[in-house]
């Protein structure tokens, strides 16, 4: 077991120091706390052209300690109104799901997590999703049906939660 956390705190220190030497544009990363690099603050700008847009919302990304063999944990501490960032700001996209077949049937095991996904590939992932929303299986229901139904109504709630993180920014 120290051997894997060894090696994963090592592949995530260089995942840090090649995003510090190239920057990525949509988001920055960095260490919660300089002595765990297991723990990951995130700030993802809203993309462009999309309800995000002008937003800056915050993330905490959780590295296992058998990283990249498992997948991280990501969860928004910025108000999120999405179908698929569950309630608690837990975001739910294939990549992030353990590896292997789904037991639910609902995706294709190589839509899962591979330990070749990286910081960068895992925040692409999530700007995507920001971007277009799945609403076929959804983390947050109420988020989906307003999607879908009411998508006035969520404009709304989306645009405050871009004030809002424009206000702690």
């Amino acid at each position: 077991m120290a051997a894997t956390t060894s090696q994963a705190s090592l592949l995530l220190q260089k995942q840090l120091r090649d995003l510090a030497k190239h920057p990525v544009d949509g988001f920055s990363a960095g260490l919660v706390d300089d002595s765990n690099v297991f723990e990951w603050q995130v700030t993802i700008i809203g993309p462009p052209d999309t309800l995000y847009d002008g937003g800056y919302f915050n993330a905490i990304m959780s590295f296992p300690q058998n990283y990249p063999n498992s997948p991280p944990s990501v969860r928004f501490t910025s108000e999120m109104w999405h179908p698929n960032v569950y309630p608690d700001g837990r975001v739910c996209i294939s990549i992030l799901h353990p590896p292997g077949e789904d037991p639910n049937g609902y995706e294709l095991a190589s839509e899962r997590w591979t330990p070749v996904h990286t910081v960068e590939s895992i925040v692409l992932s999530i700007i995507s999703m920001l971007s277009s929303p799945n609403d076929e299986s959804p983390a947050n229901i109420e988020a989906a049906k307003e999607w879908r139904e009411k998508r006035e109504d969520f404009k709304k709630k989306v645009k405050r939660c871009v004030r809002k993180s424009q206000e702690m920014f």
